[in-house]
């Protein structure tokens, strides 16, 4: 899972990012709104949390950038600001969770897992599913009826981006970034093979729907034909 934290406070950014890290989260720490919505709109992240008080873009202005761009990544926004007006106005511009400072990690931790549990329909099981066809996060199973197919944990994460963003165009750098992070080498080229080879499980498995190639764009899901 990966986070991207946008707080100004690099004290603050730093503990936060130990507390995640510990928690076996990948983090990313950005120190200014701008920054901040450079990165998000990416939308390679599982996660961002957002404090409202910062330089160049404030939390308010980033989340409404990022929800009129169709950005969907869930959203805990900090903030000193604990007025009510204030946390109807993040909650009104689509943030999924507010925070007043000071809080525990302990709190902001329970509060992760529980959006991340409501994230693409994932069950208390760690499985995922679109269209009758269940993709096991554990086991890296991917299963339709009696059919089941394992996948190499790379093939789990691209089939997990594509299956939680079922009609979403998946742009290859993003896909990229997504599963190999930032600081890779992987080509594009290679990105192709690993999607060949799910073409094939999802064949195995009698799945309903297919990947498709959006040409000169990247990949994205659609029926069986």
């Amino acid at each position: 899972m990966r986070i991207l934290l946008v707080e100004d406070s690099i004290s603050l950014c730093e503990v936060l990012s130990e507390v995640l890290q510990k928690e076996k989260y990948e983090v990313q720490c950005a120190y200014d709104g701008e920054e901040g919505l450079n990165l998000a709109v990416s939308d390679i992240f599982d996660l961002i949390i957002l404090d409202v008080m910062m330089p160049k873009k404030n939390g308010f202005e980033v989340l409404k950038e990022l929800r009129a761009k169709k950005i969907s990544t869930p959203v805990i926004m900090l903030t000193a600001l604990s007025q009510e007006s204030n946390k109807v106005q993040g909650l009104d511009l689509g943030a999924d969770d507010y925070l007043s400072k000071p809080f525990s990690t302990s709190e902001l931790l329970a509060r992760i897992r529980a959006i991340l549990r409501r994230r693409g329909d994932v069950t208390v099981e760690n499985t995922l599913s679109y269209q009758g066809v269940v993709l096991n996060l554990s086991s890296y199973q991917l299963i339709r009826g009696t059919k089941s197919v394992k996948l190499s944990q790379k093939e789990c994460d691209i089939m997990r981006y594509f299956m939680e963003r079922p009609r979403y165009v998946a742009e290859k750098e993003a896909l990229i970034n997504k599963v190999w992070g930032f600081d890779n080498t992987f080509e594009s080229n290679s990105l192709e093979v690993f999607i060949s080879f799910l073409r094939k499980k999802l064949s195995f498995i009698d799945a309903p729907f297919v990947i498709n190639s959006i040409r000169g764009v990247g990949y994205q899901l659609g029926d069986k034909q």
